[in-house]
């Protein structure tokens, strides 16, 4: 099997990216043998510290994105990624869902434990997050808007913006009101609302946007009765384990 297979059947997986590490360890290629083709540009097109670009693969989208969130565990491929290896967030998250107006101008990953990144545009969140509080969209694994929304009130963000970014999910049932509830909650008390009334500051954030829809979207996180729906309604094919 020719050098170039043995890459390509590891970045076909990865939207025709592959990591240093990766072509060394999964597809047996040698540090010179690597180092010749990456310099050759034959065959690979550098595109980040480490990360390469298969070329004639077709050009995926959010590549700067993709290739920041393979060097968080450049030896692990895309298909074995676990959430602790790192989870698209913030305002990152918020632009592949494509929901809100917030530029992201920087590439948010939320992990679990303390890490650090050389990288001046990557910036690194350390937060626990649950299964319930992330999907897969567009083949990455990316925090839902209710979990979004709470991450970027803790970020001191303007909270007309995060109120734009819930009406825009709930509209697009990206997220049950409900489920805005929950995350919100734990902000209450610095809007001046009684602690833990995520209801009411839900109320009050939509309130700032003026929709027309928002009473009934109140009236349905009140009851919680619909099923909440998750990122899967507009993820997109991208990788094995999808």
């Amino acid at each position: 099997m020719s050098t170039a297979v043995r890459l390509g059947q590891v970045a076909e997986d990865q939207w025709g990216l592959i990591t240093r590490r990766q072509a060394e360890d999964i597809a047996n290629i040698p540090p010179a043998t690597f180092a010749r083709l990456a310099a050759d540009g034959s065959v690979l097109e550098r595109v980040a510290h480490g990360v390469y670009r298969m070329v004639g693969a077709p050009m995926p989208d959010h590549l700067d994105l993709r290739a920041a969130w393979l060097q968080l565990a450049p030896a692990t491929p895309a298909w074995a990624r676990t959430p602790s290896q790192g989870v698209v967030s913030h305002r990152s998250a918020a632009e592949l869902h494509s929901i809100g107006h917030l530029p992201a101008d920087r590439h948010d990953f939320t992990l679990p434990g303390r890490r650090q990144s050389r990288r001046s545009d990557v910036r690194l969140h350390r937060r626990p997050v649950s299964d319930g509080e992330w999907g897969d969209v567009r083949g990455l694994p990316v925090t839902r808007p209710s979990r979004i929304a709470s991450d970027l009130l803790y970020d001191s963000e303007d909270p007309g913006a995060v109120a734009h970014l819930i009406a825009d999910a709930i509209r697009a049932g990206y997220d049950h009101p409900a489920a805005f509830v929950e995350s919100l909650g734990p902000h209450a008390a610095r809007f001046g609302l009684r602690r833990g009334d995520g209801l009411a500051l839900l109320s009050w954030l939509l309130d700032l946007v003026g929709d027309p829809d928002a009473p009934k979207w109140v009236d349905q996180a009140a009851t919680g009765s619909a099923r909440a729906s998750g990122p899967e309604a507009h993820s997109s094919t991208g990788g094995r384990g999808e």
